[in-house]
């Protein structure tokens, strides 16, 4: 009997193979392994499931000598194959061989006659249904920049109004980083305040995001210090006519008012109505357009060249 997952990408946010690990290894009732980690020795049937695609080359040809070294000693799942010779030996070594689809089945049965032709079942891991609320906010941007503890001070302004809510959580990613472990144990945070309030969108097109600021009541965006001029994610937003919940200061822009054209996490004791919101968002649009718009940039950028 198998007693572990071995994997190699682990990251079920990241990787589609990662997730289908990690719910193949919860309905089994074994623990997720990592193929390059010290942990997997001592298994004494791992399932490798795994596509060499994936592998950089140093880690398939370390994979490929701990094969030869366990051979029969472990089972295989192989949701693809290039016929590469690492795959091949891995097919040779392996105690049972099982493959995602009837292709795969087709090419390897002539290499391995007992290959098990098999599926992978659907891997959505939070199949909630939008619940509609009274009030709605939208939150977007890096992944790593998640500023918990005023999601914290949200929740509590939040209940405070008596009325139904949901959070919308979209997140970007800068070049050469990735959902690390920070991020994901963030994200967890943010279920663990908002409960059943929150959905994570995951990453978003323009369009998307767009349609997200004009439907939700509010935008929340949090920083390290404060606001700054040349934050696209906030200035999207007013530019939408959206309030916008954030934190301010001496460096935030200038002209920017609490209640007036956006709402200061630290300074406010409760969330606007109805009226007033709506009032926030037209004149953050307002000051958006008129001061930190596209006009004023290119004006001023060519008043710098001409000087």
């Amino acid at each position: 009997m198998i007693d572990c997952i071995a994997g190699y990408h682990l990251n079920p946010w990241t990787c589609g193979i990662a997730k289908f690990n990690m719910i193949l290894a919860q309905q089994l009732g074994l623990p997720v392994v990592g193929i390059q980690a010290d942990a997997l020795a001592g298994f004494t049937r791992p399932l490798l499931s795994i596509k060499m695609s994936e592998f950089a080359d140093a880690d398939a040809s370390a994979l490929d000598g701990w094969a030869q070294a366990h051979a029969g000693r472990f089972e295989l799942f192989l949701h693809a194959f290039d016929g590469t010779p690492v795959e091949r030996r891995l097919l040779a070594a392996a105690g049972r061989v099982s493959v995602g689809n009837a292709e795969l089945y087709r090419t390897l049965r002539t290499l391995r006659p007992d290959v098990q032709e098999l599926f992978c079942p659907g891997t959505i891991l939070n199949p909630q249904r939008f619940q509609r609320t009274e009030l709605s906010v939208f939150t977007f941007g890096m992944a790593h920049k998640i500023r918990v503890p005023l999601y914290r001070r949200l929740r509590d302004l939040l209940d405070a109004t008596g009325r139904s809510y949901s959070v919308y959580v979209s997140t970007a990613l800068h070049e050469n980083t990735s959902f690390d472990g920070e991020f994901v144990v963030r994200f967890e945070e943010l279920q663990s305040i908002f409960d059943r309030h929150v959905y994570f969108m995951g990453y978003l097109s323009d369009t998307a995001v767009y349609n997200q600021l004009m439907d939700c009541t509010f935008v929340a965006a949090f920083f390290e210090k404060g606001l700054r001029a040349n934050n696209t994610t906030v200035s999207a937003a007013m530019e939408s006519g959206c309030a916008v919940i954030t934190n301010l200061d001496a460096d935030s822009p200038a002209g920017l008012v609490h209640m007036q054209h956006l709402i200061d996490i630290a300074t406010c004791d409760r969330l606007p109505d109805v009226e007033q919101t709506k009032r926030i968002g037209l004149a953050a649009r307002d000051i958006a357009h008129s001061r930190y718009g596209w006009d004023q940039l290119v004006s001023q950028l060519r008043s710098v060249v001409q000087l």
